[in-house]
């Protein structure tokens, strides 16, 4: 118990003590604090509530890009010689063979190495079109992805935990707690609907020359995009294939060049790495741009093979930028956008209410137990509101190290968690008394009656910790908030009701006297045998 004690209040003690802590540039979180603690949920601190849609049908696009990669990758690392790549109106990769010989090796390289395709051949030439069952399965996949990524962007951000989880068939739910200015809500604005779509593109330096006066339509028909650059009206023709793309991007982080202005360096993986320096080995003297989002960042001119798999990006950012922009690149990009249908920016004017009222049901239930114990179970009644005490800290201290959320519904599952602890003890107890009326010693009586209500305790905890963990497993927002203060509550009881208290009396046990019942249990001594 005295463990249990000293573990509870060390660890919960940052909830009730603030250090200030050093702030990282760019984390919005300035009043940031050491030690771990519990943060709390949107419903007490207020911050900002979205929800947001998905367009999925642009996975697929991205999705046929990405194959039309694969082929143009392994057909060149086979030495397979082909022509007119491109991806046509009707979503479909069309190209032709310029052996004979290739047809068979083609054939197999797209039948083991494209996953969710089909082909149909013509002579020489090919069209490669996606199954029906491949399309479903990219839409659910981009709104999965979109889920992980946007968790993912918002867990790097400095802020408490938030809530990201998908409602209905294509909508995602947003909560961020901690977000107070408007300037935040932008940047997490901004951070959640930014694509990051990353791609590395050949520029088709035969026709770049006549790319002010070319159509869209025209760049097409040669299997080129016309895209601007980011900081200037200046245009682009670039190949419509991407040489690679983000997904083949392991980590992005903020560097500065020689001028002291930041930029991201980015690393690709090994296949990525070895795609990238056969490219920029093979076309030494061309340009290649470095593509973001369908805008141009930089579009730099190969000097020699590049090897290693490092990418630069520079772009005229604010180190804010620029920092949030890693952020992006290292939780992957969405595969569709999503857009944000619709946003409530929640004050903590609630939170400080609840939080109030919360309290004082707490702390009015929690002096109503301590008095009842103590006024019906003497000195024992003690010892139970010893481990009802060292029940609360151990569950602050647990959230705490686990840095868990903390709502409405959990404050409320704290609440019943008092009860349900302080319920163990009232079991023993009356097992302990039962047992001193039959005239069974004291030291006897309190063996047995551990002995007697462990089954009860246990079984009642096991079956109502099974509940707690399907909602937490299965539930979301508040149900799930609620669950998981329960669960720790119901652990944390275990071991103070049963194991604390037991110690507590074996050390205790030499001073009782069985003359003092009244004192000890709250009995009568004349009514015992």
């Amino acid at each position: 118990m005295a463990f249990a004690l000293i573990f509870g209040i060390v660890f919960s003690m940052p909830n009730f003590i603030s250090i200030k802590c050093d702030v990282k540039p760019g984390e919005l979180d300035q009043n940031k604090t050491c030690g771990k603690k519990i943060t709390l949920g949107l419903d007490l601190q207020g911050g900002l509530h979205m929800l947001l849609g998905i367009k999925s049908e642009v996975a697929i696009d991205s999705k046929i890009k990405s194959m039309a990669a694969t082929v143009k990758y392994i057909f060149d690392d086979e030495e397979i010689i082909f022509d007119d790549l491109r991806i046509n109106d009707d979503q479909r990769i069309s190209f032709e063979l310029l052996d004979a010989d290739d047809v068979v090796k083609a054939k197999t390289l797209l039948t083991k190495e494209i996953e969710g395709t089909t082909f149909t051949e013509s002579g020489l030439k090919f069209v490669v079109s996606m199954t029906d069952e491949e399309k479903i399965r990219t839409e659910q996949n981009a709104i999965a992805q979109a889920v992980d990524t946007i968790r993912n962007r918002l867990n790097e951000f400095g802020l408490a935990e938030p809530t990201v989880a998908k409602q209905g068939e294509d909508k995602i739910l947003v909560e961020v707690p901690g977000v107070k200015t408007q300037d935040d809500k932008e940047r997490l604005k901004i951070l959640i609907e930014r694509a990051a779509h990353l791609q590395l593109m050949a520029v088709d330096e035969d026709r770049i020359a006549r790319v002010s006066t070319m159509s869209k339509a025209e760049a097409k028909s040669f299997g080129n995009v016309i895209l601007e650059d980011v900081n200037t009206p200046e245009k682009y023709l670039l190949r419509a294939i991407p040489v690679l793309d983000g997904s083949m991007l392991t980590d992005a982080k903020v560097g500065f060049d020689d001028q002291n202005q930041p930029l991201i360096n980015f690393t690709l993986n090994g296949q990525g790495a070895k795609i990238f320096g056969d490219f920029t080995g093979k076309y030494v003297g061309k340009r290649m741009a470095v593509v973001l989002d369908n805008k141009v960042y930089s579009a730099p001119v190969i000097n020699e093979r590049i090897g290693g798999g490092r990418v630069q990006i520079s772009g005229n950012f604010e180190f804010s930028e620029a920092q949030d922009l890693a952020i992006a690149l290292r939780s992957g990009a969405l595969l569709a956008p999503v857009t944000i249908e619709s946003e409530r920016f929640i004050g903590p004017s609630l939170g400080a209410d609840s939080i109030k009222a919360s309290s004082l049901a707490l702390l009015l239930g929690f002096v109503l137990v301590v008095i009842f114990m103590v006024l019906y179970y003497g000195f024992a009644g003690v010892i139970a509101n010893v481990a009802l005490i060292g029940n609360l800290f151990l569950i602050l201290a647990i959230m705490s190290l686990a840095g868990a959320t903390l709502t409405l519904p959990g404050m409320a599952g704290i609440v019943l968690t008092v009860g349900m602890a302080v319920d163990a003890n009232v079991i023993i107890n009356e097992r302990i008394r039962e047992l001193l009326h039959q005239g069974k010693s004291i030291a006897k009586s309190i063996e047995d009656g551990y002995n007697n209500a462990f089954t009860a305790i246990f079984d009642a905890n096991v079956t109502t910790l099974i509940a707690a963990i399907v909602l937490v497993v299965y539930g979301t927002g508040a149900i799930k908030g609620f669950a998981i203060t329960m669960g720790i509550g119901i652990i944390a009881s275990m071991l103070t009701a049963i194991v604390g208290t037991h110690g507590l009396y074996q050390w205790l046990l030499p001073k009782m006297d069985k003359k003092k019942l009244g004192f000890w249990f709250g009995i009568k001594t004349e009514g015992v045998k």
